[in-house]
């Protein structure tokens, strides 16, 4: 990353005119910005962005809308993964449309009135959110025709592949992470970290509050986290089966990946398989 803390990998034979055989895939945390493009007629990667320690998760919008050239194409389908605060995950037997209000209750007041829905068949789930106002705005205003999940639904497409794990997602300053056992989901949340001692603090809360047999379950990565780092170091205290999330698409071309860690970006392509 340059010192801007951004990333921009690119095909130099990719031509904007085809942009409308290609996906675009967003991934927007508190903390951080990364989009890629994939061409679906001939199932190639054509573009990765990413940035990371965002200060302000409009700024970093309205910035790169405004003045990202590859953001302003006309797509075939653009998918949008999105942190937010107010998220909330129903049993799909106690799901109803007409309880919907009783979920808005618990959200907070800056938020848009547009009410996104995701059922997830594979957990038997549906998930309820909505997106900070303007945050919300500036999304449509762009990308009108946009699909849009929470952040953590293209880790949850990862997770529907694991038996037993433990599924961490790691950005500059926070981590996802997922619990599945006996093929069911267990756990699941977001937390912000500053350094490697908050997440360690963070990990310790959560094997005490787990189950102890967590210990012995594989360990899946991806995102900003490498071998031998103080994450990864921390990580070893407590595992011993850990590895690497390659991206799960075995069909399409990663071309442009070969010279960096492909983890980095296996839950943003995963937005491709769960909207």
């Amino acid at each position: 990353m340059n010192t801007k803390n951004s990333l921009l990998l690119l095909d130099p034979e990719f031509d904007p005119h085809t942009a409308p055989q290609c996906n675009l895939l967003l991934k927007i945390t508190k903390d951080s910005f990364s989009y890629a493009i994939i061409n679906q007629e001939h199932k190639e990667l054509k573009a990765v962005f990413d940035e990371q320690e965002c200060k302000n998760t409009l700024q970093t919008l309205t910035r790169l809308l405004k003045n990202d050239p590859y953001l302003s194409y006309s797509f075939k389908e653009v998918k949008i993964a999105m942190t937010t605060d107010n998220c909330v995950t129903i049993p799909n037997k106690l799901f109803t449309k007409e309880a919907l209000n009783s979920y808005i209750n618990f959200f907070s007041n800056n938020h848009s009135d547009t009410l996104h829905i995701k059922p997830n068949y594979h957990f038997d789930f549906t998930a309820v959110f909505n997106l900070q106002q303007n945050i919300e705005a500036a999304l449509d205003t762009h990308f009108e025709t946009a699909k849009k999940v929470d952040h953590q639904a293209p880790l949850l497409s990862l997770a529907a592949k694991v038996e037993n794990g433990l599924l961490f997602d790691f950005t500059a300053l926070s981590f996802s992470i997922l619990q599945v056992t006996e093929g069911k989901l267990c756990f699941k949340n977001t937390f912000e970290i500053i350094n490697a001692e908050e997440f360690n603090y963070y990990l310790l809360l959560l094997l005490q509050q787990l189950e102890p047999a967590l210990k012995d379950m594989p360990v899946y990565l991806m995102g900003i986290v490498n071998i031998d780092d103080d994450k990864h170091l921390i990580l070893q205290k407590y595992f011993k089966n850990i590895q690497f999330t390659v991206p799960q698409n075995d069909k399409l071309d990663y071309t442009i990946l070969e010279d960096m860690p492909a983890y980095y970006y296996s839950n943003l392509l995963a937005i491709d398989l769960c909207v």
